[in-house]
């Protein structure tokens, strides 16, 4: 693979998951969304069906990382890290254009969600919809998770292992049954089975943080929240910004190291 088709795959294909991962992130939350309040289950096949989508169409081109811990566990388990920059590149960008198309598919959406009083308060509202949207926006605005992930109960050692958990799991399938028979990507077969593992990640392991499990897939989203010109839209909550990198980071790490002693 050319150092430009590992770019334009990646870039491709991660902007692709974005597009329909966050994409039911907004369906689920904003008000005008005919999907409103669909619920968790919604959100984890949405995030399979995405996983699934992106990596049939980035295959081809880049071998469908989409991840920069995939891309680290792959180069820790065949010592090749040339390339490393390039998906990598493609990945952090191909994340914030899908961010960017859901702000565009959803504009209305946003803007009735963000103008209404139950959600961001002003006069006639209630106080407690007031109170409620002023602890949101010292740390994370009523959209962020649209864009983001955050924790249902801020513990930075138990959120940095639940990350780290749900990642070593994603990359331990990847490694033992996903890969193509280059061992440098995803095959026709490894997309359907990377898919239902996401799914499962996050049945199972996604309700304490909301299983970020990609560092791309939430730092360029919480980027591009900043940089939107959303009304009201409160803050990004950068003082959790790295447990989402960092952990999916360690944890396909571990996976590489477990799969290099175990499975190799």
């Amino acid at each position: 693979m050319s150092s430009s088709d590992i770019f334009i795959g990646e870039t491709i294909g991660t902007a692709i998951l974005i597009l329909l991962g966050g994409g039911v992130c907004a369906a689920v939350t904003l008000k005008a969304s005919k999907a409103r309040n669909a619920g968790w289950l919604a959100i984890a096949l949405g995030w399979g069906f995405a996983v699934m989508t992106a990596v049939y169409i980035a295959g081809p081109l880049s071998g469908a990382h989409l991840n920069p811990a995939v891309t680290v566990a792959l180069a820790l388990k065949d010592g090749e890290w040339g390339d490393v920059p390039v998906y990598l590149a493609g990945e952090f960008l191909g994340a914030m254009i899908g961010a960017a198309l859901v702000w565009v598919a959803y504009y209305g959406q946003f803007l009735a969600h963000l103008t209404d009083k139950e959600i961001v308060g002003g006069p006639g509202a209630q106080a407690t919809a007031v109170k409620a949207v002023e602890a949101q926006e010292k740390g994370a605005g009523p959209v962020l998770g649209i864009f983001s992930t955050g924790p249902e109960i801020r513990h930075t050692v138990q959120n940095l292992a639940t990350e780290i958990v749900g990642t070593f799991v994603l990359l331990l399938a990847i490694l033992t049954q996903g890969l193509n028979d280059a061992g440098n990507g995803l095959g026709v077969l490894g997309g359907l089975i990377t898919a239902l593992v996401v799914v499962s990640i996050g049945l199972s392991l996604g309700g304490p943080t909301g299983y970020a499990i990609n560092p791309a897939r939430d730092l360029g989203p919480r980027i591009v929240h900043a940089l939107l010109p959303l009304p009201n839209k409160g803050g990004s909550d950068w003082s959790y910004a790295w447990v989402p990198v960092v952990g999916p980071l360690i944890g396909g790490a571990l996976a590489a190291g477990l799969y290099n002693i175990a499975f190799a």
